[in-house]
């Protein structure tokens, strides 16, 4: 027994190299690589909550990356500590758009984006294009007399990338200043004139908007009302017609709006938005956002399927870091998620509307597009009006 320990300590010496190093190298040897644990079948939550958050200096990540073979957008995101849905944004990806090695992704963190602005000062022949409803890339070139691959090039595009309303494209070529007209019908909503409206028996806030071709939430503006406020006949309402253009714009916007009557399912639900809205002191606006986004997803409905992992109200993805299923299906979890904000119960990993700068201002169908990169943007809009509806009968 003594000889063959000696012998193994001789062994030791003659290599120079003591035991217990050798065995930490032994143990690092075999270790799994530091990308193994995106193989696991955790979710983006589940690894963030089993592992040390990782934060990663602004400075040192990179301004692009070269995708490579394996690579997904969420795990690209993880690995410089940004969001997925920012990474999808910066580069015009929905959650359907597939990426492929070699593809180059901007990685703009807000570091990054002063530096990005001197760089597109000197071309002196670009212009901005705003992309509006039925826009494809094609006709947009063909406007400004340039090529679709110069369009795609400009702006860090595919063939597979979708566009949406709102976006704009950088775009170079004669027929440029031709778009400088198309802004001249602006000032036409300077021309509505305010009226009256007198109440009679059947009226309601909602129906008397339609008929003035404006929304409930202006109508309660303009008289101090709320959606709890009762109208009676006989009662003068301020009301305010819509322009002339105005209609062609809105209709070219959203593609016109849609209406429904919800059943006991959809009324549930749309009730627990409001009242999630409610407790965390989102505007009315905020809510008519949810309201018409879970319209769009899933019909108002908690689905258990979906577009790939899709689920719930919002058809949030498991994948892409919303949640696991079973919290995605938690509807009122899931709710606080799309508001998101302070209280997010996902924290930074995902981006709910508080989280998009300056959402009160961008249209109605933009807000919504903001949260969900979806790949059909102008659909929320639709649902504007008829969102406003269901905030003042379910609220």
């Amino acid at each position: 027994m003594r000889t063959k320990t000696a012998t193994r300590r001789t062994r030791n010496l003659q290599l120079g190299v003591p035991a217990a190093v050798l065995g930490a190298l032994a143990a690092t040897l075999s270790a799994a690589p530091a990308d193994a644990a995106a193989a696991t079948d955790l979710t983006p939550v589940e690894r963030q909550r089993s592992t040390p958050v990782r934060v990663v200096p602004a400075q040192a990540v990179p301004a692009s990356y070269v995708v490579r073979p394996g690579d997904t957008v969420s795990s690209i995101a993880s690995r410089f500590g940004l969001r997925t849905v920012d990474v999808l944004t910066w580069n015009h990806l929905s959650w359907r758009s597939v990426i492929y090695p070699g593809q180059t992704l901007t990685l703009r963190t807000a570091a990054a984006a002063p530096a990005a602005t001197p760089a597109a000062a000197p071309a002196p022949t670009a212009a901005a294009h705003k992309v509006v409803a039925g826009d494809t890339v094609y006709a947009i070139a063909q406007k400004y007399g340039t090529t679709v691959d110069a369009v795609l090039a400009a702006n860090g595009l595919t063939r597979a990338s979708v566009i949406y309303p709102g976006q704009s494209l950088v775009v170079a070529g004669s027929a440029a200043p031709a778009a400088a007209p198309a802004a001249a019908p602006a000032p036409a909503p300077a021309t509505a004139a305010a009226a009256a409206h007198t109440v009679v028996a059947g009226d309601t806030v909602f129906s008397i908007a339609q008929k003035y071709g404006t929304t409930t939430q202006a109508v309660f503006a303009l008289n101090g009302l709320g959606p709890t406020s009762i109208i009676y006949p006989g009662q003068k309402l301020a009301v305010r017609a819509a322009p002339t253009p105005a209609p062609a714009t809105a209709a070219a916007t959203t593609g016109g709006q849609r209406s429904a009557t919800l059943d006991g399912e959809q009324a549930a639900n749309a009730a627990l938005i409001i009242r999630v809205g409610r407790e965390l002191g989102v505007s009315d606006r905020a809510i008519a956002i949810a309201l018409a986004t879970g319209m769009v997803e899933s019909g108002l409905r908690n689905l258990d399927w979906g577009d790939r992992d899709s689920l719930g109200i919002f058809q949030q993805r498991p994948s892409t870091g919303w949640g696991t299923p079973a919290q995605i299906m938690d509807a009122d979890r899931s709710t606080r998620v799309f508001y998101g904000g302070r209280t997010d119960p996902n924290g930074h990993v995902t981006r709910g509307l508080l989280d998009v700068a300056g959402w009160e201002s961008m249209p109605f169908t933009s807000a919504a597009q903001a949260v969900q990169i979806s790949a059909y943007p102008d659909k929320y809009g639709q649902w504007e009006t008829q969102a406003y509806s269901w905030l003042a009968l379910h609220g």
